[in-house]
């Protein structure tokens, strides 16, 4: 999986945002378009099944180190280890979409992180976005919506666990990727990766320091802000949605004071009724406060977690992103609502951003690879504590729940740190311990979505099809300048663009809003693409840059029109570039990865297969990805619908 949407900076969460909904009822539940519902049905005797979706766990890195995962090489041994074919292109929305609908791309309609609307030419979130109301009454600085905004999700298909719940299965789906807010079925669900911070971008941190080198700025993921201490004291603004209920929406803000000991190096926080005292070095619990949205009358509840980076002699302080507080949810994180606020009274309150490792401040030197790696534990041993609290108890039905930290930490620390990688790959092996232990007669799953490759060298498509004559700029070899997306392009000349972490389009007549490719000419385009792709060397090396170019579609009809009309499978060792991914051109096609993220998993899709490792022997030797929800409904006896185009396994 793509690490959170930070990675591509605060241009692309502004795709995301989700304003604070002031309509009728402010903080009532988001409505779902699909409208999907569950039958309810008095629970039955079934068999036991678990499913630990571990994120990124890579076939090669735990075959290196069985020795080191004693409890993952018990179950292999109970059933068996293979290799679990991932999809085209392997990244974690569209895989764990194919999972979750047992269909392929092409039925299920997800095919990046990054969509584009082809009337405006602008990227926006593949994970949903929300729609506004459209009628507003206006008083002054303040209106009110009539009317509550709703989340528009892209995923088609029926889930399987929804018609497993059907069947008055007893159900349980934890931090299921792209399914917020959660579909609604008799059972529990808590939402995972999609779910935004209480910015409405998938992840926002703010830090503070004193240092005047750092100026008040955006950076990708996150915000510095510029502070001054005077005697010792300062107080930090802590930044929270936007105002619906303001005609501007500017946001609102909470104060943080902060008073820093005249000589040691800790200081007392106070934010509202709450007050902490940090040494340097320390991380706070959560802080819950409240977002005034309409002075004395309205206000939203939100929560982060405070990082004392320096107290002396620099004055440095790292903020999470601002969560949605699970005991008052704010927006419809869980199914049934009240389910987020029962697991936090039972295990204290957790991260409900989607993406919670916060690979953007490592990337920014906000945080040190040793600070990241503790934040980041800190988001599994939650997961872990969900799993265990979940499980207790739990004898019949089926349990899954997404693990995002094997993933996160080898975007960070792939092939470079594998000793610290191999600490997350430990505590996985513990939770698989763990949980042979407390279900031993359970059907027990570990499986990924994908594995991992190096990311050393990037490649800007755009830049290509520049040098290609396929797309065409205003100025000669126009270079990155950032802010809008397709800066200085020409659509009136350009018949290609690429867009997203693999995907690459026409510039389609009667699609795009400014298509010069005929239909007819489609087909000949796409071929000269493939073909230049498959050709294209590294001049560092010689290497071969690509190995797969997959039609997604017949471009002469070109139905879906969100799916990219090719898919580039790379060779390991490379990826499409930051700039490329949202439609910026460099001046060179391939260069060194010089960022922090490290490992990535965005390439053909051959080399990094997901992992199955389960006490249950599998029927197929090359299982795919979609082979586990059909067979997972055979599991318990149900039907599989016709969308599922999965091989019974099981």
């Amino acid at each position: 999986m793509i690490g959170r949407v930070g990675w591509m900076g605060n241009r692309y969460s502004r795709l995301v945002e989700r304003r604070w909904a002031g309509g009728l009822a402010p903080g009532t539940a988001i409505v779902v378009i699909a409208g999907l519902s569950c039958a309810r049905h008095a629970e039955e005797h079934w068999p036991l099944a678990i499913v630990l979706g571990v994120d990124g766990m890579d076939p090669q890195f735990v075959e290196a180190h069985w020795a080191e995962l004693p409890n993952l090489y018990r179950l292999k041994e109970q059933g068996e280890f293979k290799r679990l074919k991932t999809t085209t292109p392997p990244q974690s929305p569209v895989a764990w979409s194919t999972f979750a609908t047992g269909s392929d791309p092409a039925k299920h309609g997800i095919f990046d992180f990054v969509y584009r609307d082809p009337e405006t030419m602008k990227p926006f979130s593949s994970m949903g976005e929300t729609e506004e109301p459209t009628h507003r009454i206006r008083f002054g600085a303040y209106e009110l919506a009539l009317g509550s905004p709703r989340v528009k999700t892209f995923r088609k298909g029926q889930v399987f666990w929804q018609i497993l719940a059907d069947h008055g299965v007893p159900i349980k789906i934890l931090r299921m990727p792209l399914n917020y807010p959660p579909v609604k079925c008799e059972g529990e669900s808590l939402a995972g990766m999609g779910v935004p911070d209480m910015r409405g971008t998938f992840g926002t941190f703010t830090f503070f320091t004193d240092d005047p080198l750092h100026s008040t700025r955006d950076v990708p993921g996150g915000r510095i802000e510029a502070v001054e201490v005077h005697e010792d004291r300062t107080v930090l603004k802590i930044q929270g949605p936007a105002n619906d209920l303001r005609t501007d929406k500017r946001p609102v803000f909470v104060d943080m004071v902060v008073e820093r000991d005249t000589e040691a190096k800790i200081a007392r926080f106070r934010v509202q009724q709450t007050v902490f005292i940090l040494r340097q070095g320390e991380w706070s619990d959560w802080i819950e406060v409240e977002f005034p949205v309409l002075k004395g009358l309205k206000a939203v509840h939100g929560m982060f977690r405070v990082y004392a980076k320096q107290l002396r002699p620099d004055f440095e302080i790292y903020v999470t992103p601002v969560n949605f507080d699970p005991l008052r949810p704010e927006a419809a994180i869980s199914d049934p609502r009240s389910y987020s606020s029962d697991l936090a009274r039972k295990i204290g309150l957790f991260y409900t951003q989607g993406i919670a490792e916060d690979t953007s401040a490592l990337r920014q030197n906000v945080l040190d690879r040793r600070e990241f790696l503790a934040q980041s534990r800190e988001v599994t041993d939650e997961q872990i504590r969900m799993l265990k609290e979940n499980l207790d108890g739990f004898r019949h039905g089926l349990l899954f729940i997404h693990l995002s930290g094997v993933d996160q930490n080898s975007h960070m620390l792939w092939a470079r740190f594998d000793d610290e990688l191999l600490e997350t790959y430990r505590l996985v092996d513990q939770t698989v311990a763990w949980t042979m232990d407390h279900a031993p007669g359970a059907l027990l799953i570990v499986m990924s979505d994908h594995g991992f490759a190096k990311f050393t060298r990037a490649v800007n498509l755009n830049s290509w099809l520049r040098d290609e004559g396929l797309l065409v700029t205003r100025h000669a070899r126009s270079g990155y300048a950032g802010g809008d997306f397709f800066p200085d392009v020409d659509w009136s000349r350009t018949r290609a663009y690429a867009l997203g972490l693999n995907g690459l389009y026409l510039n389609l007549a009667g699609r795009e809003k400014y298509g010069i490719v005929r239909r007819d000419d489609a087909a000949s385009v796409l071929r000269r693409i493939e073909g230049g792709l498959l050709a294209l060397r590294d001049p560092a090396n010689g290497n071969g840059v690509v190995r797969s170019v997959s039609m997604t579609q017949d471009a002469t009809t070109a139905e879906a029109v969100y799916a990219p009309d090719l898919i580039v499978g790379f060779a390991p060792d490379y990826r499409t570039s930051w700039e490329s991914a949202l439609g910026n051109l460099t001046e060179t096609v391939i260069e060194d990865n010089r960022d922090a993220w490290i490992g990535d998993h965005c390439i053909d899709p051959r080399f990094v297969p997901g992992v199955l490792i389960s006490n249950r022997k599998s029927s197929r030797p090359e299982p795919e990805l979609k082979d586990l929800p059909k067979s997972l409904l055979h599991v318990f006896g149900v039907a599989t619908p016709a969308q599922f185009n999965g091989n019974m396994i099981y």
